[in-house]
């Protein structure tokens, strides 16, 4: 059966073959930017699935002609219906696949083909559902709007010419395009071959086109005219310019760099004045095609035009994404480096040079300096002319010198801004916890100095100096969430540890008895075993938590067995952890035997009990389990366990929890019970660490490994106490006696060699009794919950004492401006990677090179070279810059002189400082300005603006400093505003601040 009708103008092959065809397409057409692929309703293609599936040309269940009403909000304007769900609502077809059923069903008569195109979103690919709606008219008659849409993948030619089709303007006339945004600001289109993706269009918004007059002259001659014809009535009046910037995400850096720069008097008089209107070159290659210099006017106009307690620089934002691409998203970035790529935007923009000529730059060839100056300064107005120019270029002289034939080369060079480094201190201050071997000993916290491009050694000394110990017998470690994050070489380079990193230096015994014996660097870490055994995992072995500060120690490689490591232990844990005390350990044995008698009327169910792997373990707690249950236990062994967080920079802080590392304590279990001939302390560990109540009954009527009895000998002991109660007690009594010295050896905790992170039980050899040989060699002090809360002591494990280093206040390095500028034109040798081609020896070479001040702008930037970048490290540097907020004097270092009369003024005052907080890798800038017409300085952190005094100013975030010529500040004109919070965030309902 085929469709009849205006759609279908070929016949339609077999069904098996439409499915065939069909489908391949659906499964191997891939998408590709531009292509065209359709929608077609889901009830319609469900009904064809079906037809063709039956093979049946003649069946009942032929779907007709292609039909997508249901897509539709309405037959009149064939708009989609909002949030319309691919593979629910609609199926999309690619175009070959479309034209096939199109040619073999045709479509209902006058629905529209729903076409969509494939556009390249970021990162991925995607058929745009959704197309941009905008609303079309013409400038002379903005009261007939049209309504289009449009993909985002078609440019902005594209809608010109529909414009052009629907207005009935002609094809030779000259038409340029507005957009108009939900805010009524109006911004030109000026490249028309731009996607409407790239332009950052979309729906709601209104293109307006304007057709240039026959005079040749525009119909508007600046887009402020074109604003709504509704004039606003914004009740908010305020100073100009003292007006927030919104934070659009991680863009702190952005908004101080704008600010600084808004408060840079002739730079905004100039764009307030209108005069770049002029001077906006949209033909050079190396500018923006005026579009920056334009974003920049607009949020200079509406901060200044004292309308806005904040403005959104979202516009601005884009254009800067657009032209420099390491802006884009929204990444943190440097203020200084956004600065730099604003003001050379704004300089070609804005630069009268239209056609740069070629110019070849001549050295100086002895002549004097004067003559040189001006011809360099001559050579580079001639290609650069601007605004920018006038404000902020000055000239700094270069002079180079081969250290092999002594050639002087000197150059004049312009220059937008002065970075000068920061005098770096070639030490550091590193605090660390010195672990002594004295088992009673607390650590001690240290402040010490040590080279900052030294080595661990050079920290080992220093804390040598400090403690008396020789520095072969320290070991500095890393430790982080109760592990040893790393255990460092003493050769390898201090950069590695950070300030924020807790570094800890062991003490470690002198060579041992027998030199020629190897020792092994023995790593403890603290481990505490669940109550219960975890079976979610696969297995059944218990599931452990660190906690408490590990431990390092050095011993001959004999050592290495669970019985030396064990009293090993209990020395080095002697501080915090309490030896068992035998009267109690007695009482204990009474208490547990009396237990035994209560449960001999059913022997049976408490066999069952014992055996079970959510039983109560150790002897310990069993007291305290038969009045909680197993459970409750649980619930406390998590409340302990929460409890004892640990927070990696403060050594106070405990244990956190972790189901990290497993045990095999059951296994360990039944084969303790089959070999009663195993060495009693491996037993008694996996009593004491939470074997079942079993092993711990059979530790409690005596050791079994010693005695050679087994548990079942032992529980028919117990049967046998009902007739005989009295003699039982006396033997009870002299049994703990006798067993009181053995009983003194049940271990406290199991021992259990792991992996570097304390996660994984690692294999033993020797029958389970010996570690394997490596160095550094991992161990577990594995705890039961109920003995680790009986005998370690927790408060006492984290306390520590700090050395009279620490109490030496640190004092903040502080440096004079003068001192970095000094620096700057301090002589310096090239280094490998920049050498200098000598034009006598006719090969590169590393010269010496001295920069000096030769002229000065009107305005100066100083870019302080906070951060610091070698081959070795990266670093910010928070060193205190005293800057002068009046007469900055560089009478001292400028070089160009004309005698007492013609000096030019070398005398400065602050009008602006960007200011960055934080390290390298996260941070916020805020900026201090001086307001140009009332002389008061303000503070502005993004969209938040606060009055601010000029004692203030001065910190160790000062990065950026603006300084303006004396002879050219001019005077306020406005009073000082009361000191009080002038602007904050009115960004929006709520006007919540966004913060980096």
């Amino acid at each position: 059966m085929a469709a009849t009708g205006s759609g279908a103008a070929t016949e339609p092959p077999g069904l098996e073959t439409q499915r065939r065809e069909i489908e391949a397409l659906l499964r191997d057409e891939e998408l590709r930017v531009g292509e065209s692929w359709y929608l077609v309703g889901r009830r319609w293609f469900d009904l064809w699935e079906e037809y063709v599936k039956t093979g049946d040309q003649n069946s009942s269940s032929f779907p007709g002609r292609i039909n997508n009403t249901e897509l539709f909000e309405n037959l009149d304007s064939y708009r989609l219906k909002e949030r319309l769900v691919e593979n629910e609502d609609f199926v999309l077809f690619p175009a070959e696949a479309w034209h096939k059923l199109l040619s073999w069903y045709g479509m209902v008569d006058e629905q529209p083909a729903l076409e969509r195109k494939v556009i390249d979103l970021p990162s991925t690919l995607k058929v745009e559902i959704y197309p941009v709606e905008i609303f079309l008219c013409l400038h002379s008659n903005m009261d007939d709007v049209e309504t289009e849409q449009f993909s985002r993948t078609d440019t902005i030619l594209a809608i010109q010419k529909v414009m052009q089709k629907r207005f009935e303007v002609a094809e030779d006339a000259e038409p340029r395009l507005w957009m108009k945004s939900s805010d009524t600001s109006c911004e030109r289109l000026r490249n028309i071959h731009v996607t409407l993706l790239d332009a950052c269009l979309s729906s709601g918004m209104t293109m307006i086109m304007e057709v240039r007059n026959s005079d040749g002259t525009w119909p508007s001659s600046r887009p402020q005219i074109m604003r709504n014809s509704v004039d606003e009535q914004d009740t908010y009046r305020g100073q100009p310019g003292v007006c927030g910037l919104t934070n659009l995400g991680n863009t702190c850096f952005m908004n101080s760099a704008l600010q600084c720069l808004s408060n840079t008097p002739p730079l905004t008089e100039y764009f307030l004045r209108n005069s770049y209107l002029d001077e906006l070159n949209f033909n050079n290659p190396l500018g923006m095609k005026g579009e920056i210099a334009e974003a920049y006017a607009d949020v200079i106009k509406q901060m200044w035009s004292g309308r806005h307690y904040s403005v959104v620089p979202r516009i601005f934002k884009t254009k800067v994404g657009h032209f420099a691409s390491q802006f884009l998203g929204y990444q943190q970035h440097d203020s200084q480096e956004l600065l730099s790529f604003l003001l050379d935007g704004l300089h070609e923009d804005l630069n009268r040079v239209k056609n740069k000529e070629y110019i070849e730059l001549r050295d100086a060839d002895g002549r004097p300096d004067q003559e040189v100056a001006e011809e360099a300064w001559r050579n580079h107005r001639r290609r650069n002319d601007s605004v920018i120019v006038d404000t902020f270029h000055g000239l700094f002289k270069s002079t180079l010198v081969c250290p092999e034939c002594h050639k002087v080369s000197v150059t004049f060079d312009p220059f937008c801004y002065l970075s000068v480094p920061l005098p770096v201190s070639k030490e550091r201050v590193m605090e660390v916890f010195f672990v002594s071997l004295d088992p009673l000993s607390k650590p001690v916290q240290h402040r010490v100095v040590v080279p900052k491009a030294g080595k661990v050694i050079d920290l080992c000394m220093a804390l040598s100096q400090a403690t008396g110990i020789p520095a072969n017998q320290m070991v500095v470690a890393d430790v982080f969430n109760h592990r040893f994050y790393k255990i460092y070489h003493v050769d390898e380079s201090l950069s590695c540890i950070l300030d924020r990193d807790d570094i800890f230096v062991y003490e470690i015994s002198s060579t041992c008895e027998g030199e020629d014996e190897e020792e092994v660097l023995l790593a403890v870490y603290m481990r505490e075993r669940s109550h219960y055994r975890d079976y979610g995992s696969g297995g059944s072995n218990y599931s452990t938590t660190l906690f408490g500060h590990p431990l390092l120690m050095a011993l001959p490689r004999a050592q290495c067995t669970r019985d030396s490591l064990y009293q090993l232990f209990l020395q080095r844990l002697a501080r915090y952890v309490r030896q068992p005390d035998p009267a109690e350990e007695v009482e204990e044995e009474e208490e547990e035997e009396e237990d035994e008698n209560d449960g001999d009327e059913n022997d049976e169910e408490e066999d069952l009990y014992k055996n079970q792997a959510n039983g109560v373990t150790g002897d310990e707690g069993e007291e305290d389990s038969e009045k909680a249950g197993p459970s409750t236990r649980e619930e406390e062994s998590q409340e302990n366990a929460q409890n004892d967080g640990h927070n990696k920079n403060n050594i106070h802080s405990e244990a956190s929890p972790s189901s990290e590392g497993e045990e095999r304590a059951e296994e360990e279990e039944e084969e303790s019970n089959s070999e009663p001939d195993r060495g009693s302390s491996t037993e008694e560990g996996q009593s004491a660490c939470g074997s079942t109540d079993t092993n711990s009954q059979d530790a409690a009527d005596g050791d079994q490994g010693a005695a050679g009895a087994s548990g079942k000998d032992d529980e028919d002991d117990v049967e046998d106490e009902d007739d005989a109660e009295p003699i039982a007690q006396v033997n009870k009594r002299a049994m703990a006696r006798q067993c009181c010295a053995e009983k003194k050896r049940k271990p406290l905790f199991a021992i259990q060699a792991v992996n570097s992170n304390g996660t994984t039980d690692q294999g033993m050899v020797d029958g389970g009794s010996t570690f394997t040989s490596c160095s550094p060699l991992y161990v577990a002090i594995d705890w039961d919950p109920d003995m680790k809360k009986k005998y370690y002591n927790e408060n006492e494990a984290e306390k520590y004492v700090k050395d009279q280093s620490m109490d030496v206040p640190q004092q903040q390095t502080t440096v004079q401006l003068q001192e970095c500028i000094e620096l700057f034109t301090t002589v310096e040798t090239l280094e490998e990677e920049n050498p200098w081609y000598c034009p006598t020896c006719k090969k590169h070479q590393l010269a010496t090179k001295k920069l000096d001040l030769w002229s000065l702008p009107e305005v100066l930037i100083i870019h302080l070279k906070r951060f610091s970048y070698t081959k070795y490290s990266r670093e910010k540097l928070d060193t205190i810059v005293d800057f002068p907020l009046r007469h900055l004097d560089f009478s001292g270092c400028l070089l160009r002189k004309a005698g007492t009369d013609c000096e030019p003024p070398s005398r400065y005052d602050l009008i602006a400082v960007s200011n960055h907080y934080g390290g390298l890798r996260d941070g916020h800038y805020t900026s201090y300005a001086r307001n140009k017409d009332d002389g008061q300085w303000y503070y502005f952190d993004d969209s938040k603006v606060t009055c601010a005094k000029e004692e203030q100013i001065v910190t160790n975030a000062a990065y950026l400093l603006f300084y303006q010529r004396q002879d050219k500040i001019r005077q306020p004109t406005l009073p000082p505003p009361d000191n009080h919070i002038t602007s904050t965030n009115h960004d929006g309902v709520g006007g919540a601040m966004e913060i980096d």
